[in-house]
């Protein structure tokens, strides 16, 4: 294990069902994307990280992943892994998903062909999602932008089961309202969370029956009540023919799968609102980053 590098990547996600009133959720992945490399050897002292660019981040969560992962080949714990991510921090864009979907990558990949052969794409999201509540970062421990994160598409999940139950390919371009300020999960009211769950679950049902647009709209009006986020960005989205716009995740951000006339008309009406805030224009990511045939899915 002397000196051995290894390299990982996960995108960032969007809401459909935010799982915290229900623990069943939907989300897709955004080709936004964070990227880690992790390099093992005998000569480090435990586990230690570096964020380019975003030092103000907790490191605990991704150190947690190498740990995690290392613990699983009974190896022993010392390594260095260093992330740099396009996903804006604290925005309900799954960064901290991202983070722990790259580390784990990462972490494998320096391990090498055989380890990466043992562990299936649900397993190494199940070890990141078990990083997050480790640390605090996760109240469910977001196993839905977790799949989306690593595997690309549009996912449905049972995040107390941590089962896949689907998995959609459908391409989209997407316009995300970026406020600057952030939200962190840790810190969301989940009892108000709890109070809307009948809703939340109808909203579910509709994207079992691929309504997706509907569910993730539906979605974000009942947790921009419970949340006491503004809706007037859902509201001028639907005024723009958007039909799928939802907070995502505890927010702040906002997420719209549009086309080409409606992304235009969209971006003009955001550019009202008042506040600090960034757009930013990506697709739905298709593309199972997971690097072994072992996908278990």
């Amino acid at each position: 294990m002397s000196g051995t590098k290894g390299y990982g990547k996960a995108s960032g996600a969007g809401t459909i069902i935010n799982a915290i009133a229900t623990y069943k959720g939907s989300a897709f992945g955004i080709d936004l994307w964070t990227y880690a490399e992790v390099e093992l050897g005998d000569d480090f002292r435990g586990i230690g990280s570096e964020l380019e660019e975003e030092a103000e981040c907790d490191t605990r969560l991704i150190e947690r992943c190498v740990e995690l992962v290392l613990r699983k080949f009974d190896l022993p714990l010392r390594g260095y892994v260093k992330t740099r991510s396009e996903v804006p921090m604290g925005s309900g864009l799954k960064s901290s998903s991202a983070a722990a979907n790259a580390a784990v990558v990462a972490t494998l990949d320096a391990l090498g062909e055989e380890a990466k052969a043992e562990i299936g794409a649900l397993d190494a999201i199940q070890i990141g999602v078990k990083a997050a509540l480790d640390v605090g970062v996760s109240i469910t421990g977001a196993f839905d932008d977790a799949c989306a994160s690593l595997l690309g598409g549009i996912v449905i999940t049972d995040n107390k089961k941590m089962e896949l139950v689907k998995r959609v390919e459908k391409e989209s371009e997407v316009l995300i309202l970026v406020p600057r300020r952030q939200a962190f999960t840790a810190d969301t009211d989940v009892k108000r969370s709890r109070l809307i769950a009948p809703w939340v679950n109808l909203a579910y049902e509709l994207a079992l029956t691929d309504k997706f647009e509907d569910a993730m709209t539906l979605n974000g009006f009942l947790y921009c009540s419970a949340l006491s986020f503004d809706p007037e960005p859902m509201l001028k989205a639907l005024e723009c023919g958007v039909k799928g716009v939802s907070l995502s995740g505890t927010g702040p951000s906002f997420v719209a799968l549009v086309n080409k006339e409606s992304e235009r008309r969209l971006r003009e009406a955001w550019s009202e609102l008042e506040g600090d805030w960034m757009l930013i224009k990506r697709r739905i990511n298709l593309i199972n980053q997971y690097p072994s045939r072992k996908n278990n899915f």
